[in-house]
């Protein structure tokens, strides 16, 4: 599916209607949702969130793909505002029974849903709905395009540990290629004047992604060296056509973080991981156990930066 027409409506700029991508989106726009996503973060702390901001509105879970981490986040994210909160099986719907996707936004308005939240196989399938509904519409990652909440959950939880969000040098490693997760992160953080490096084998890491304004890498001995950052992704086996990586075990002598890696990094440098973990392939279980593993809180930071995002999209972008 070819990416549809962004315009002014794909992220919080000039209509604040839908949150499609990271791409494009200014740091004035990014600072006041990591702002908001910050306050509620010591409110579900301290177990006192607004529970009536939402009260009245439905929000539509409407997932192509499998992901009980982001769909769980944003049912805890809408029912914690107070929304009405609907988890769609796609499975067992009508889009399952061949309906299209147009059908599928037509069957929505019909039920005056207020706020959807979709993941698609298909780049470019939200931002169609978005051209189709009357509901704000948040991407939950759309083939190999943008997962934009993730990538701001992700720079909240580095500017809570590391007290600024610019200045940075950050390692984004592994499966590249098929990760809206690294797209989104790249976007957002050379926005805000980090410097990126993307360090993978050659198969996963293609050398256009330079155009991008990063740096490629194909040894996690140079890739790593001083960084502040180390943002270790998935392999997604389930979009790779074979022949990419000889074996898992191949790929974790190669590629995967393990002490002796993460000593080249600068000293308390932040691991990541979006999850879920392949214990032993990406990342050695003591370092994704350790005190510089940020991946549990990373989860925490999700259903504070979704709740910012149905916040503010439920105010047409205002504060």
């Amino acid at each position: 599916m070819a990416e549809a027409s962004s315009g002014g409506s794909r992220f919080f700029g000039p209509s604040d209607r839908h949150l499609l991508g990271i791409q494009g989106m200014h740091p004035s726009r990014i600072e006041p949702i990591l702002d908001l996503a910050e306050s509620y973060a010591l409110l579900n702390r301290s177990r006192k969130t607004p529970r009536d901001l939402l009260r009245g509105r439905t929000l539509i879970n409407l997932f192509f793909e499998d992901s009980t981490r982001t769909r769980t986040s944003f049912e805890l994210a809408g029912k914690r505002l107070g929304a009405d909160v609907v988890n769609m099986s796609v499975a067992q719907s009508s889009v399952n029974k061949g309906e299209t996707l147009l059908d599928t936004a037509a069957t929505l308005n019909a039920m005056r849903t207020d706020l959807l939240v979709v993941r698609h196989s298909q780049s470019g399938a939200p931002a169609l709905l978005a051209q189709k509904v009357d509901a704000a519409v948040i991407n939950a990652g759309d083939g190999t395009h943008e997962h934009p909440t993730q990538a701001l959950l992700d720079a909240l939880t580095i500017r809570r540990h590391l007290g600024r969000l610019e200045g940075l040098t950050v390692a984004i490693c592994g499966d590249i290629a098929h990760s809206r997760v690294a797209r989104s992160n790249i976007h957002l953080l050379t926005s805000m004047a980090n410097k990126v490096r993307l360090v993978g084998p050659p198969t996963l890491v293609p050398r256009s992604m330079a155009s991008l304004g990063v740096e490629v890498h194909h040894s996690m001995e140079t890739g790593l060296r001083d960084v502040d950052v180390v943002m270790m992704l998935r392999l997604q086996k389930e979009r790779m056509s074979g022949g990419l990586i000889p074996s898992a075990r191949e790929y974790f002598r190669y590629y995967g973080l393990d002490q002796r890696r993460l000593d080249l990094a600068k000293p308390g440098a932040l691991v990541m991981h979006p999850g879920p973990m392949n214990r032993g392939v990406e990342i050695a279980s003591q370092i994704a156990d350790s005190d510089q593993s940020v991946i549990r809180e990373q989860v925490e930071m999700g259903v504070a930066v979704r709740m910012a995002v149905l916040d503010r999209l439920s105010r047409g972008g205002r504060s």
